[in-house]
């Protein structure tokens, strides 16, 4: 037999947590002596540790974990437990990552502050296009809030073209509004240019309008990380006279299987300070 503390080594755990474990009923010892009240357990008793360890792990509760390792808990209700739990993990691991890259894109902003867009910006006229579209709304105009809902109506939007029989004759167009019931939602426009018909139903044909006056400039990357590119863009039309008016339309260049590899036109619609007297 081990002493708590030979035991505690061998598991990798604490003694405070096999104390805990022992007065849970969750993990007891395999003897204690009646004089000294120390705790004694055996080498097989590492299993019952491991599992307990395992499970707390994946973020079951102690009671959880009690029914598991007493064999309460079915095998298909262990198995159906565990796969929520990795689908659980697997979706905090992805939000984790989407936060890194924008922490990344914010310090790339704050690093490129005072400097011009390395990028030319060129004002130009961007005609109208026909374009088919679906829609949604977004929390906020944030690229975690963006990035979620954009990329389903893509998918969403292309499967209902090819069922249509339309082909895309041109790129991707994503632009934005500020949505009906306020509080900084975001509606969301995904579009792709399209030669057909006008049309309304499960998405929409429509005439995009022209933009008058657009500053422009090409983001090179993935749109999770466009901010810096966007702020510069921004420092560009305050330092030059001009004054926005819109949400920057993003229209895809390219788009190949690494997102890092896109190229996406930023187009803000702008007009012209007109100077005091």
């Amino acid at each position: 037999m081990f002493t708590i503390g030979d035991f505690a080594r061998h598991g990798r755990v604490s003694v405070r947590m096999l104390r805990h474990y022992d007065a849970t009923g969750l993990l007891r010892p395999a003897h204690v002596d009646p004089a000294s009240n120390y705790r004694y357990y055996t080498a097989a008793q590492l299993a019952r540790l491991n599992r307990i360890i395992a499970l707390k792990d994946l973020g079951f509760t102690l009671q959880q974990v009690r029914d598991i390792v007493d064999e309460k808990v079915g095998v298909e209700e262990l198995r159906g437990m565990l796969r929520l739990r990795r689908a659980e993990l697997e979706t905090a691991v992805a939000a984790a990552e989407a936060r890194l890259v924008q922490v990344e894109a914010r310090l790339r902003a704050i690093e490129s502050e005072g400097r011009m867009p390395t990028n030319d910006v060129v004002i130009k006229n961007v005609p109208a296009v026909r374009v088919a579209e679906l829609t949604a709304t977004a929390a906020s105009f944030d690229p975690e809030d963006i990035g979620p809902v954009i990329g389903p109506l893509y998918d969403e939007l292309f499967r209902c073209l090819g069922a249509a029989g339309i082909t895309p004759t041109g790129p991707g167009i994503a632009y934005y509004e500020d949505a009906p019931e306020g509080g900084g939602r975001i509606t969301v426009h995904a579009a792709v240019q399209v030669s057909a018909p006008l049309r309304d139903g499960t998405f929409r044909i429509l005439d995009l309008p022209s933009l008058d006056q657009a500053a422009t400039v090409v983001h090179r990357g993935s749109m999770d990380a466009v901010l810096p590119t966007a702020q510069a863009l921004a420092r560009w039309i305050d330092s030059n006279g001009y004054q926005p008016s819109g949400y920057p339309r993003e229209v895809t260049l390219e788009c190949p299987e690494n997102r890092d590899d896109w190229v996406t036109e930023l187009q803000a619609p702008v007009t012209q300070n007109v100077p005091h007297v």
